[in-house]
């Protein structure tokens, strides 16, 4: 389902801009989309892509990079401008130069035309974590320690998982002319429930996107088993 999204966005504007997600949720779209490549359904040689986050202190050669992500799982399969991928310096050492470097990019290319998302555990979109407020621009940020349990998972050891990431803000996800999230299983099932069901705080940042006027969530039984649907009385 959500790979025919994003065919049909390439389908109508060949020069779209894509936001991409890493992580286990988008890697069956991913696997579509280079099935329908290979079948000559889908051209990418015009679309530009800008990726959500990166870990800090990891280069794009290291296998748990997020630029290693999506050349092992996408771009090494199709054929696409590297020159049009954008994903953010995970070694740069200056945080508000590598921000605002990253912001400038998503200015340059018009802002986003389709924004895949995942979710995490504790609500997080991105790596923007639950926290005080809605930070809007590009941003480091400490991982918090339920998103490091998460993620070790990819990693011989939590000791492994990095500390810190960049990761686009709010704002630039919210931008985005169409918002689409993955989230399948039992263990995405608060985080779920409280972005469609809680109020819009911070502490769950997902929830944000109940202001999105093209915000589609696309997700399993699992995920979904404690949203309720509404009765006729209600």
């Amino acid at each position: 389902m959500v790979a025919n999204m994003i065919a049909a966005q390439v389908l109508l504007k060949p020069d779209s801009v894509l936001g991409l997600a890493t992580g286990s949720s988008p890697i069956g779209v991913y696997a579509d989309l280079i099935d329908r490549y290979q079948k000559g359904e889908l051209d990418f040689t015009q679309v530009r892509t800008v990726n959500l986050d990166e870990y800090i202190g990891l280069g794009a050669d290291h296998p748990q990079s997020y630029a290693w992500y999506m050349r092992h799982n996408l771009f090494d399969h199709i054929r696409i401008d590297r020159s049009n991928t954008h994903i953010p310096n995970g070694l740069e050492t200056d945080c508000q130069k590598e921000c605002k470097r990253y912001d400038r990019i998503i200015r340059s290319l018009g802002g986003v035309d389709l924004q895949l998302l995942g979710i995490g555990p504790n609500g997080h979109i991105g790596f923007n974590e639950p926290c005080g407020e809605f930070v809007r621009g590009t941003h480091c940020v400490d991982l918090s320690d339920a998103t490091i349990s998460a993620n070790a998972r990819f990693f011989e050891s939590p000791d492994q998982v990095p500390r810190q990431a960049y990761t686009m803000g709010i704002m630039g996800i919210l931008q985005a002319k169409r918002i689409v999230m993955i989230a399948m299983g039992r263990g995405k099932a608060q985080a779920v429930r409280d972005m469609i069901c809680g109020p819009v705080h911070p502490e769950v940042p997902a929830s944000i996107l109940q202001l999105h006027s093209d915000f589609i969530l696309v997700a399993d039984e699992e995920a979904l088993s404690l949203v309720h649907p509404v009765s006729e009385d209600d």
